[in-house]
């Protein structure tokens, strides 16, 4: 198991002005950075792959705009947002990324008026097998993020993602679960991870509020019992705000932690107490 944590937690907009992160996540002892790239114009592949220097960085982003809905009934939208999402792949292989995840699979916070249509799930399925074909091509993996009912219309629950996984059918094609959308959508904290399976390949160990993982109310050994029986051996990450971010919506209007180096320290040593805790070294 992998233990990271995402840049976020310095950053509301990665850029080059940013990338003294890498270096936070090196003195941390994590085993990789999750990078994201919602602004692919202020990336630097050559300066980040300098900068993390054998540090493994995983990348990920959500879907923002409505021209690059792969769900949207304008073929020109998807097609956009096809190549939006392969151009993310390359920018994720440029750092020696092996791993693209998040909202790829429709609009982020989309106006839906209603339940998604089985075209809609074609029209994700459809292009994110292209996507998949392509990734694999260059040794990446994707792996899809269910969020709450007010953020996406069409994964929500780790069934749901599984399904769309199954239409996709690219064995590139993986789960990621976080624990505060878990909070909202699942009946509990367990049986997300066993459907997952062995498709779960990241995962996001947030509190129910986002703030220290262990202080709040999720059931975390239900989460390290379900990692056990499939034996998960993924990506664990911590995903929590340093701010509001302007590309997008975090909603996080108060300090939820002390300081940074709080959440980070104490994340870390939750997540190594779980980890022993459950035999999963």
């Amino acid at each position: 198991m992998k233990l990271g944590i995402h840049a976020y937690a310095w950053c509301s907009e990665w850029s080059n002005d940013t990338l003294y992160i890498i270096d936070k996540a090196k003195e941390a002892n994590l085993d990789y950075l999750e990078i994201p790239l919602m602004r692919l114009d202020l990336f630097d592949p050559v300066a980040v792959k300098e900068r993390l220097d054998g540090l493994e960085a995983v990348t990920s982003n959500v879907l923002l705009a409505d021209d690059v809905d792969i769900t949207s009934f304008d073929p020109a939208a998807r097609k956009n947002g096809v190549q939006y999402l392969k151009d993310c792949v390359k920018a994720t292989a440029d750092i020696g990324g092996k791993m693209f995840s998040g909202v790829i699979y429709s609009q982020y916070l989309k106006d839906a008026k209603s339940a998604p249509t089985e075209e809609e799930w074609e029209f994700s399925a459809k292009a994110l097998k292209e996507v998949a074909q392509y990734a694999k091509n260059l040794g990446v993996e994707l792996a899809l993020e269910p969020v709450t009912r007010y953020e996406s219309y069409l994964l929500n629950t780790s069934e749901q993602t599984v399904k769309l996984i199954d239409m996709i059918d690219e064995d590139n094609v993986f789960v990621h679960l976080d624990s505060y959308h878990m909070n909202v959508e699942e009946k509990n904290f367990y049986d997300p991870v066993i459907t997952a399976g062995n498709k779960l390949k990241c995962f996001h160990i947030c509190e129910n509020d986002r703030g220290i993982p262990g202080s709040g109310h999720i059931n975390f050994d239900d989460i390290f019992r379900g990692f056990k029986e499939i034996g998960f051996n993924g990506y664990l990450g911590f995903e929590g705000f340093s701010d509001v971010t302007d590309n997008m919506s975090t909603w996080v209007w108060r300090q939820l932690v002390p300081d940074r180096d709080t959440f980070i320290n104490e994340s870390i040593k939750f997540a190594r107490k779980m980890i022993e805790k459950y035999e999963m070294n």
